[in-house]
C-alpha cells in the first residue's frame, strides 16, 4: 500500500513523503528541477559542477566535516545530475534525519565555492570527462543525444567541456544558483521511517533563502535533421547505435507502447535481439534496445558492440528483427511475458528506500502527482497486440533513424 503526502508551502517548496512503517532507515533527497538542457553551450557542464562542488565547503563546513557529520552517524551523502534535475541525497537511521537534513540544507544555501577548492575539483570532473572518453559504451550515448538533439540545449553533455571547467568562475556557479534554484523548482523527497509533519517543520525551520523568484523558463526541443556520426577511437571492438526520437513522459500512453516495444526487441536475456545476436549466432556480447527519456522527448534504439568483423552481420540481424515485428503482430504468449518481465522490474526496483525516494520525486516533477504503482502496472496490461505492431511500424523504419558507431574503422557506409 502506497503511503504518501505532499505539502505544498506558500513559497513553493513541494515536500513529498512516503512513510514505510517496516524499515528503520531513510533516504531524503533535495531535487532541483534544473539540469544540463537548462545550461548554455558557454556554461555547459556548471549543473554538473555545482553539484561537485557543493560538497566542498559551506560558510560554516569544511568538505572533510560535512562528510564527518553524516558519516560519524553511519550514513551517507550522495548526489547525481541529470539532463534535467539535479538531487543531492542522504541515507541514515530514523534518529538523524534532522541531522541530515541540516546538513543537505547548509549546502544547497551556503556553498562556499573556493576558487582553490574550484581548480581542484575542476581536474577531477576533467578525470571523470576522460574516463567516458576511454569508455565507448558510454560515450555513443553522448555523441547519439549530441547528434540528435543538435542545436538543442539536451544535446549537451551533462558533465560538459574540459574549456569550460577550467574557466568557470565563483560568479558563473553562484548566478546559475540564483537564476535556477528557485523555491518553485524545489522538491524536498523523503522514503522510509519518515514522519512528514516533521519534515515540513525541517523545511520551514532551515530552508530560508530563496535564490531565484521564479524558476527560469525551459525551452521546448526544436528538431533538425540530423545526420550519422562516426568516431575514429583506436580500441578493440566496433560500438554501434542506431535511434531515433520518441514521445516523453508527457505522453504517458504512447511511451508505455514504445516501452513495451523496447522491451520484446532487447531488454533481458529472452528478448528477441539477445536471442538471435547473442544466443543463436554467438557476435556480440552486448546489445541491447534503450528508451531514455524527458518530460517532452525521449530517446529510443538498439546499441551493439562487437569485433569489427561482425559489425555488418550483428546490424543486418538486427534489421530483420525489426523487419519481423512491423510484418507480424507478436504472439499473446510473448506480450504477456514482457509484460510479466516489465511489472516485475518496476516491483523489484521499489524495494529499496533510495528507488522510492526516485520514484516519487520524478512523479512529482513530471506529472505534479504521486503516481500509483497500480496506474503503472494498468497502464502496462491495458497494451494489445495491436498496439505493439502499430508502435512497431512507427517507430522501427531504419531509414527515419541515424547511427552512431566508435571504432578503428568506418564502416557505416
Amino acid at each position: 500500500m502506497e503511503n504518501h503526502k505532499i505539502t505544498t508551502l506558500p513559497n513553493g517548496i513541494r515536500i513529498i513523503s512516503e512513510t514505510l512503517p517496516y524499515v528503520k532507515s531513510f533516504s531524503l533527497g533535495f531535487w532541483f528541477n534544473t539540469g544540463s538542457r537548462d545550461e548554455s553551450e558557454s556554461l555547459n557542464g556548471v549543473c554538473h559542477f555545482i553539484e561537485h562542488m557543493l560538497f566542498k565547503g559551506t560558510k560554516k563546513r569544511s568538505a572533510r566535516k560535512i562528510a564527518d557529520d553524516i558519516e560519524s552517524l553511519g550514513g551517507y551523502l550522495n548526489a547525481f545530475t541529470s539532463k534535467e534535475h539535479t538531487c543531492f541525497y542522504g541515507r541514515g537511521l530514523a534518529k538523524h534525519i534532522e541531522k541530515t537534513f541540516e546538513v543537505l540544507a547548509d549546502m544547497v544555501q551556503n556553498p562556499s565555492f573556493k576558487e582553490t577548492e574550484m581548480k581542484k575539483e575542476a581536474g577531477v570532473v576533467i578525470d571523470e570527462m576522460d574516463d567516458i572518453e576511454d569508455s565507448p559504451e558510454e560515450l555513443i550515448f553522448d555523441k547519439f543525444e549530441s547528434v540528435i538533439f543538435k542545436s538543442n540545449q539536451l544535446g549537451l553533455p551533462i558533465i560538459g567541456t574540459a574549456e569550460n571547467l577550467i574557466k568557470f568562475t565563483q560568479k558563473d556557479l553562484f548566478d546559475f544558483i540564483e537564476r535556477n534554484y528557485a523555491f518553485g523548482n524545489f522538491y524536498i523527497a523523503a522514503s522510509g521511517a519518515v514522519d512528514h509533519d516533521k519534515l515540513v517543520e525541517f523545511t520551514k525551520k532551515y530552508i530560508t533563502r530563496d535564490y531565484a523568484k521564479k524558476p527560469v523558463k525551459r525551452k521546448a526541443i526544436k528538431l533538425k535533421k540530423a545526420a550519422d556520426l562516426y568516431v575514429n577511437k583506436e580500441i578493440q571492438q566496433a560500438h554501434y547505435l542506431i535511434g531515433k526520437t520518441a514521445c516523453g513522459y508527457l505522453d504517458r500512453n504512447k511511451r508505455t507502447k514504445v516501452s513495451l516495444l523496447s522491451h520484446i526487441l532487447g531488454e533481458g536475456s529472452s528478448s528477441r535481439l539477445f536471442q538471435s545476436v547473442r544466443e543463436r549466432n554467438g557476435i556480440a556480447y552486448q546489445v541491447n534496445s534503450f528508451l531514455n527519456s524527458f518530460l517532452d522527448i525521449s530517446t529510443f534504439g538498439v546499441y551493439l558492440a562487437t569485433n569489427e568483423k561482425m559489425v555488418i552481420k550483428a546490424v543486418d540481424l538486427v534489421s530483420k528483427e525489426f523487419k519481423k515485428l512491423k510484418e507480424k503482430k507478436v504472439s499473446e504468449k510473448e506480450l504477456s511475458k514482457v509484460k510479466e518481465y516489465f511489472k516485475g522490474s518496476i516491483h523489484m526496483g521499489l524495494e529499496g528506500t533510495t528507488n522510492r525516494m526516485i520514484r516519487s520525486a520524478q512523479s512529482m516533477i513530471y506529472y505534479n502527482r504521486i503516481k500509483p504503482i497500480s496506474e503503472s502496472i494498468e497502464d502496462v496490461d491495458s497494451i494489445t497486440r495491436d498496439d505493439i505492431f502499430e508502435i512497431a511500424n512507427e517507430m522501427l523504419n531504419e531509414e527515419e533513424m541515424i547511427r552512431v558507431m566508435i571504432s578503428p574503422k568506418d564502416l557505416l557506409a
